[in-house]
């Protein structure tokens, strides 16, 4: 058997949040016929940058349209494409958006649910450690939120 190719991917994605009452909720979506839930993300488009990538990969898998406050980091890390026998290293950046309208019942289809969670539940609901260390630092800048200018 050849060894595996080894490729490299990078995408971009959301932690759009949003004020409800007393709360700070943000929007995570479920794959994998709803076993994992994640922030909505997508591989950057030839040409495009990281912010529009996040915006608009935002935008079809949770049906919400949102402005960037601020980049979160990034994280990377590595799987297998079993179809392609490769190695994938894989990097997405993170964006902290601040939620300006739209539907979570109008995410596309590569998605099985949308939906809105405390920051807390968020955290704890997030299938990926990278992703909960993510919204970890969204929460910080949330918790300071007078740092954000909320519109």
């Amino acid at each position: 058997m050849k060894p595996a190719a080894f490729k490299t991917q990078v995408s971009s994605g959301g932690v759009i949040f949003r004020k409800q009452g007393n709360n700070m909720e943000i929007a995570l979506v479920a794959v994998k016929g709803g076993t994992v839930w994640c922030l909505p993300k997508g591989l950057i488009d030839k040409g495009e940058v990281p912010e529009k990538t996040a915006i608009r990969e935002v935008a079809e898998e949770t049906g919400l349209k949102g402005r960037i406050v601020e980049k979160l980091g990034d994280i990377t890390y590595w799987y297998y494409v079993k179809e392609e026998n490769a190695r994938c290293k894989k990097t997405v950046h993170f964006f902290l958006m601040e939620y300006e309208g739209g539907d979570i019942s109008n995410h596309d289809h590569e998605v099985d649910d949308a939906s809105w969670f405390t920051v807390d539940e968020a955290m704890e609901k997030a299938s990926y450690k990278g992703e909960r260390d993510v919204i970890g630092k969204a929460r910080e800048k949330l918790i300071n939120e007078k740092d954000i200018k909320l519109a």
